[in-house]
């Protein structure tokens, strides 16, 4: 069993990263769906928050069926990351989740996100706020560093243990490097085994495989793992894994059953909790995902991607049934994609 705070999850949990743009509650259904022991939030903005922006606001809605989820938020002001961490109390998480990972550029050049990485007593007071404004379990996701000369995250670690945080999730890489080259788990292992460290360590980074995700288990010795980019189009991936774990045997994949079902699901949720204009638009990036492999789908994904009704896109899903009726799936690698060359943040 592994806690954070009160919360209770089960041995080597699987969690799924907070993604701007992809962690929706039409999203996180599918994976809850698909084995995810414990979700996040889209990143929300302090100064969103406290200014009451729309679009922050929304992303506080909360599924009862998603429990156990968290709340994550982003800032590089003391005031206003502990007033958020205020507001997001009242909307009732299992947890409140910090984000000092993000790497792009509308966020870590402007002093939060991965930013913060470049100062580590404003890390430490920003936690210490959200810590000493909430009564939720604190939470924090990060990176190694900023860059290769400053992989900093062993004092990052022992610092934010000692201010009140009760989980910390790394992924391997700097914020230089943003989703390039390969993630280093070397420094997930180092922190998980320092004797100082008591709070559970989760670890991130090109995790696509349930032979990866059993090895780095076994190698790191780290309480869970967090899956961000595998999961999209993927969902699966979660129960796979576990299946893994139990059996030493892999699940078959998904059938092409499984895929237009997970199709209709993701995009009945997405139009009931948006509105029909834009959850049909906003779904419309995921199609690809979900029939990656299938031959010759061009066509029927450029009509997925013009159907302006739900009705005339679980007709082209139909369709797509009755032509590939049979198909078999190989099991092909999960390709990474960097998600936020086409998931802009605001």
């Amino acid at each position: 069993m592994v806690r954070i705070g009160n919360l209770q999850l089960p041995d080597f949990p699987l969690l799924l990263a907070p993604m701007e743009d992809v962690s929706d509650p039409p999203f996180r259904a599918v994976c809850k769906d698909g084995g995810a022991d414990l979700m996040y939030t889209e990143f929300i903005s302090s100064e969103g928050l406290i200014r009451d922006a729309i679009k922050s606001r929304k992303k506080l809605d909360i599924f009862e069926e998603e429990r156990p989820i968290g709340i994550q938020i982003f800032g590089g002001d003391e005031e206003s990351l502990g007033l958020a961490a205020k507001i997001v109390e009242v909307t009732g998480p299992d947890l409140l989740d910090i984000n000092f990972g993000c790497p792009v550029k509308k966020v870590a050049l402007k002093g939060a996100g991965a930013g913060v990485l470049r100062d580590i007593d404003l890390m430490v007071r920003l936690t210490d706020s959200v810590v000493r404004s909430t009564n939720l379990p604190v939470t924090v996701k990060t990176r190694l560093g900023w860059d290769d000369q400053t992989k900093n995250i062993e004092e990052v670690a022992e610092r934010l243990q000692d201010v009140g945080i009760q989980a910390l999730a790394i992924h391997g890489r700097t914020r230089t490097q943003m989703y390039k080259g390969e993630a280093d788990w070397t420094l997930i292992g180092k922190i998980k085994n320092n004797p100082r460290i008591k709070i559970p360590i989760f670890g991130n980074g090109d995790i696509d495989s349930p032979e990866k995700a059993l090895e780095y288990k076994n190698r790191y010795g780290i309480d869970g793992i967090m899956i961000g980019r595998a999961a999209i189009g993927y969902p699966w991936i979660f129960n796979e894994i576990k299946h893994f774990f139990q059996t030493g045997e892999h699940l078959a994949p998904p059938s092409l059953e499984d895929r237009i079902a997970v199709c209709r699901k993701h995009l009945r949720r997405s139009i009931e909790w948006k509105n029909p204009i834009v959850g049909i638009n906003e779904m419309r990036r995921h199609y690809s995902n979900y029939l990656k492999g299938l031959p010759n789908i061009k066509d029927y994904r450029l009509k997925l991607v013009t159907m302006k009704t739900e009705e005339e896109i679980n007709a082209v899903l139909d369709e797509i049934g009755q032509v590939y009726a049979g198909y078999t799936f190989e099991k092909a690698p999960i390709k990474l994609v960097d998600y936020h060359q086409n998931c802009p943040v605001n």
